[in-house]
């Protein structure tokens, strides 16, 4: 079989996955984390400042579903009855993202902003016809995938439309081609990153991706908002792997990708890649794979200082030496995460963390020692292999420790970017400036961390962590310390964000990213696939009358 030809219906897929659980309706995950005892000690003894606890709620009250009975039996018709529903629990797991805003807001809000309804086709084909029934009635429809946008991408906005439904992807999980001698695979966009593994680990192969928020994101989310997981050095970005995608808008489908490699004009994908269902729906996506490494070797060292652990990672780049994972801590995130872990003492300077999956353990460590001996030419000291292990086990778990410290007062939240390696010490510096600045202007004195996990022989990401007491005005104090990093962040010349997407957080700094000119194909791209703009209103692209981006003073 082609893994590039589409199977319809889905109960043609060769592999149905195991059901997946999903997070809670205001918190990540399903189960409240508790703090270590190195957390309880940075609350105590770290932060300045009186925190203000924000307890959750037992339940949500809902904004009322508004589809009249017309519209649920044209919606019904395509999907069955029992795919269509306005069931409170149900909507109740559909409000959103789980950003420190969309977390505040559940905790804080008398009323919660609800989808009208939730709909949950099974293939491509219901996906279409879903559209064309919304834009018929002018219905907003939000593509929800495991709704783990921290960018505000995910909210059942209606924008100038009177309703809006959530469509959830969920019942097109499942491998619907595998295609061994191309290493390629077609999954349903609902299939979630735990699924498309026990998938394909059956098999021999892995995908290889796996971002913080793998527990929970999709395949199709992965597309849809450019992800990169932590094994990126080693098996690429996601948009990287990306063969084929099939893909939903109200004017009919699209199917883009037929070869490794093509000259066909411009590359259409690129169009549906990161574009957040403000342009359709991807309902497939054909990826490529890798077959499950025999061996994995682990590295740990520490570095006397952030800029020569850069350079250290940038030469390992450059010279092309392949670890598959590869991140170095700041002296503050490498200080926290020890005191978080009990082993305050060994927390000095700066460290790094590594794997090295291979089809066997002497290419394995063969890896592991060129990046040793080339570490070490920079300064660094081998720490063995524990700090990697350690990392490798709790690497998922961090999303959920915000929702636990907001319980006693305190925010912890996260932005990324990207820059080259000659601008990369300077963006460090501003960021770092503006978010302190902000939150020390609040009377909470911050601390900020930063890690590079996601490199490239032109540059690097940073990956910010914020950590501070909570004001009176939550909402408001990370709102106004985000608007100043993401200003720096332009005044600086970097992106925006490398992979949480744009969602309607970042929308206001995109202009000065990618140009007045820029917007407007955005613009003219969304008018023909979506002329009447249900797709995802208020996502990525800015309305015509949006006000300009906002300039540094």
């Amino acid at each position: 079989m082609d893994a590039t030809t589409p199977l319809d219906p889905p109960n043609a897929s060769i592999a149905v996955p195991s059901p997946r659980p999903r997070s809670a309706w205001d918190a990540w995950g399903t189960d409240p984390v508790r703090l270590p005892a190195g957390a309880k000690a940075l609350v105590s003894t770290v932060l300045s400042g009186k925190p203000h606890p924000v307890p959750r709620r037992a339940s949500p009250t809902l904004t009322p579903a508004r589809l009249g009975a017309d519209d649920i039996d044209a919606l019904a018709a395509v999907v069955g009855a029992g795919a269509v529903t306005s069931d409170d629990d149900v909507r109740a797991l559909h409000l959103g993202g789980k950003s420190t805003p969309d977390l505040l807001a559940r905790r804080l809000g008398e009323l919660q902003r609800a989808p009208d309804a939730v709909v949950f086709p099974a293939s491509h084909a219901e996906t279409i016809a879903i559209l064309s029934a919304c834009d018929d009635r002018g219905i907003a429809v939000v593509p929800f995938g495991g709704g783990t946008s921290v960018v505000g991408g995910v909210d059942p906005a209606a924008g100038e439309h009177a309703r809006v439904i959530a469509l959830d992807l969920t019942r097109t999980a499942g491998m619907w081609g595998l295609d061994e001698a191309s290493l390629l695979v077609t999954f349903g966009a609902g299939t979630t990153g735990p699924q498309a593994e026990e998938l394909l680990n059956a098999r021999g192969y892995t995908l290889g991706h796996f971002p913080q928020s793998y527990e929970f994101a999709s395949i199709g989310g992965y597309a849809a908002t450019r992800s990169s997981g932590q094994a990126s050095r080693g098996y690429g970005r996601f948009d990287d792997l990306v063969h084929a995608l099939r893909i939903a808008t109200p004017m009919g489908e699209l199917r883009l990708g037929r070869a490794p490699a093509s000259a066909a004009g411009p590359d259409l994908r690129e169009l549906f890649l990161g574009s957040e269902g403000a342009f359709g729906v991807i309902t497939e996506v054909t990826v490529r794979i890798r077959t499950l490494p025999a061996a994995t070797a682990y590295g740990a060292w520490t570095f006397p200082d952030f800029p020569s652990g850069a350079a250290a990672v940038r030469e390992l780049t450059q010279r092309g030496i392949r670890p598959t994972v590869l991140r170095l801590s700041d002296a503050s995130e490498t200080r926290v995460n020890a005191l978080m872990g009990g082993h305050l003492t060994r927390a000095r300077g700066c460290l790094a963390v590594a794997t090295f999956e291979a089809g066997d353990p002497a290419n394995a460590s063969a890896t592991l020692e060129q990046t040793d001996d080339l570490f070490r030419s920079h300064g660094a000291s081998a720490r063995g292999e524990d700090p990697a292990r350690s990392w490798e086990r709790g690497r998922f778990a961090s999303p959920a420790l915000r929702d636990t410290l907001l319980d006693i007062g305190v925010l912890a939240e996260t932005l990324e970017t990207a820059t080259t390696w000659a601008n990369l010490d300077a963006l460090k510096a501003a960021v770092t400036a503006a978010l302190t600045r902000s939150l020390s202007g609040e009377g909470t004195k911050p601390i900020v961390m930063c890690h590079i996990s996601h490199v490239y022989p032109a540059g690097a990401s940073l990956y910010f962590t914020v950590v501070a007491a909570l004001t009176d005005d939550p909402a408001g104090q990370w709102a106004r310390a985000k608007d100043a990093a993401s200003l720096a962040i332009g005044d600086a010349g970097a992106t925006i964000t490398h992979h949480h997407a744009v969602g309607r957080d970042h929308r206001p700094y995109l202009e000065t990213e990618i140009g007045e000119l820029g917007i407007a194909v955005l613009r003219a791209v969304k008018a023909t696939v979506d002329p009447r703009g249900i797709m995802n209103p208020g996502v990525l692209v800015p309305p015509a009358s949006a006000p300009p981006s906002p300039k540094a003073e």
